[in-house]
């Protein structure tokens, strides 16, 4: 090699090691789009909502249980619970305390400071005494 090319080699090498590659930003999907007919965008945009929805917990007897006597326990002492639900792929709590429970309809009322609304029981996967 002519020492010419070992020069520009020794600097491309001496380059290349300074070279930050952080700085690099990829657009990601973005630079596919346009590519995509709309019914594939429509598609991914449904697949990323299915992706993040969370599991539905599964309860056995002995969960459902304790549930109920939580719920009793609160109703007796008329203190205030929080209620973790689960309704369509994502996880909702609630404050209150029980005003009443209506085993027909499959519902509890439930009062907070603000206001007061019903909560179907078939929701509920946790519930805990807030003394």
């Amino acid at each position: 090699m002519k020492k010419k090319e070992r020069d520009s080699m020794a600097n491309f090498e001496e380059d290349w090691n300074q070279l930050d590659l952080s700085q690099l930003q990829d657009r990601g999907s973005k630079k596919w789009v346009a590519m995509m007919l709309p019914e594939h965008v429509k598609m991914l945009r449904e697949y990323s909502e299915e992706i993040k929805k969370e599991p539905r917990p599964d309860l056995n007897e002995f969960d459902y249980e304790a549930i109920q006597d939580q719920i009793v326990l609160a109703m007796k002492r008329n203190v205030e619970i929080k209620i973790k639900r689960w309704k369509e792929g994502e996880f909702i709590y609630n404050r209150g305390t029980i005003q009443w429970i209506d085993l027909r309809k499959r519902t509890i009322e439930l009062e907070d400071p603000f206001r007061s609304f019903e909560l179907y029981i078939d929701e509920i996967v946790d519930v805990s005494l807030l003394e």
